[in-house]
């Protein structure tokens, strides 16, 4: 296949030189080009706009580059992939499509690839794409985001390469944070980058249901398990099959169901209530708490070898108060938000310094309820001032 024809072209890949190398070999054919250096952004170059072709490095530092290609074909069925081959592939061409078909597009991508291997050795280096690619994202300067989260900071820079490294993968995630910074939302972004993207997401408050009935809620139940139970419910792990399973606030499960839990994170099988029979279930489990599940553990109230086993890969989410610099951008992203049903204000720049003097004890969503409000109190004026925004139980008050 020639490039002709390719308005829109999108190429990913953690190497500066791959890419502009690709680019260079589409020009003038392609009108519009787009780049991404991981897997996850590219990923949010197509949930935003409309690609006719991505060009795939398969050492990505993020994602499997197979993996991410078959996930592509199922969400973007009218974006054609196309692999650009390693310095270890048999194949020779450099540019091959997601089928297997040699594209016979340019050798330099293919060229390019010698080249970082060879300097990747000479430097003393591993070898390792995903760690090479990775210490490419840490030096470059750029800001990279995931799907619905929003903030620069240094301290949200680690969350996200942390979420990018092990989204692709099976392993069970603990996300840590205080109430309301955006665990659920780290979470959906674990799943929305993983292979496992088109498939259910389960969400289970564990202090949301009553301690009776969250074993029947996850595990399910037979018919006549127990009064009421007039028909077989499958569970919300048997229905988060071949998905992912979030399990908030996993602190307040109760410690007599711990150990059933730990079992099926072990064997991945699980039993019904009321049933002897043995259910396999391909379930990834993502986990979140706000309080210290250590300490609970030290304290009896929690098992330890349930914390480690859900503790495989830990994400810590900083308090609001840890990044005021996230402030500003995160009360535009409000203001946008409520704008469709509150036109109008803009943030003014007193009313900004005040919200960053802050201590935000209710963290990112609390900020949201204060430019909700100020949406509402400031309607009718063009600029939102700190007599509109409702701070710590009053107006325009500041609260260290």
């Amino acid at each position: 296949m020639t490039p002709q024809g390719m308005d829109h072209v999108l190429v990913a890949s953690p190497s500066s030189v791959v890419r502009q190398r690709v680019l260079a070999s589409l020009m003038p054919s392609a009108r519009r080009v787009g780049q991404a250096r991981g897997g996850a952004e590219a990923l949010l170059h197509l949930e935003k706009g409309i690609w006719q072709r991505l060009f795939l490095d398969r050492r990505l530092p993020d994602l499997d580059a197979e993996e991410l290609s078959e996930t592509v074909r199922q969400r973007y069925p009218a974006v054609e992939v196309v692999l650009l081959d390693d310095a270890n592939d048999a194949q020779v061409g450099g540019l091959r499509s997601a089928n297997g078909v040699d594209e016979g597009l340019c050798s330099a991508p293919q060229e390019v690839c010698h080249e970082e291997a060879r300097t990747e050795t000479t430097s003393g280096g591993s070898g390792c794409g995903e760690e090479a690619g990775l210490r490419d994202l840490e030096t470059a300067g750029d800001v990279f985001t995931l799907p619905r989260m929003v903030g620069s900071s240094a301290a949200m820079q680690a969350v996200y390469r942390k979420v990018r490294l092990v989204a692709a993968r099976a392993t069970t995630v603990l996300i840590a944070g205080p109430t309301g910074s955006g665990k659920e939302l780290v979470a959906r972004a674990l799943h929305d980058l993983s292979p496992r993207a088109g498939r259910n997401f389960a969400v289970v408050n564990c202090a949301a249901i009553p301690e009776t009935l969250l074993e029947a809620e996850l595990f399910g139940y037979s018919r006549g398990a127990f009064t009421g139970a007039l028909q077989a419910y499958g569970g919300r792990i048997q229905a988060a099959h071949q998905g992912t399973l979030f399990l908030d606030e996993i602190g307040d499960m109760p410690l007599s169901l711990q150990p059933k839990l730990l079992r099926f994170l072990e064997q991945k099988e699980l039993q019904r209530l009321g049933s002897s029979q043995v259910v396999h279930v391909d379930v990834r489990v993502i986990s979140a708490s706000n309080a210290d599940l250590l300490k609970l553990a030290g304290e009896g109230k929690f098992r330890e070898d349930l914390y480690y086993r859900l503790s495989a890969f830990p994400i810590e989410i900083p308090a609001l108060r840890e990044r005021p610099e996230d402030v500003g951008e995160l009360a535009e992203h409000f203001l946008e938000r409520f704008a469709p049903e509150l036109p109008g204000p803009v943030m003014s720049s007193e009313a900004l310094r005040l919200l960053q003097g802050q201590s935000w004890p209710g963290n990112v969503r609390e900020l949201q309820n204060v430019v909700e409000r100020a949406l509402i109190l400031a309607c009718g004026e063009g600029t939102i001032r700190p007599a509109h925004l409702m701070l710590g139980g009053g107006v325009g008050r500041v609260r260290k």
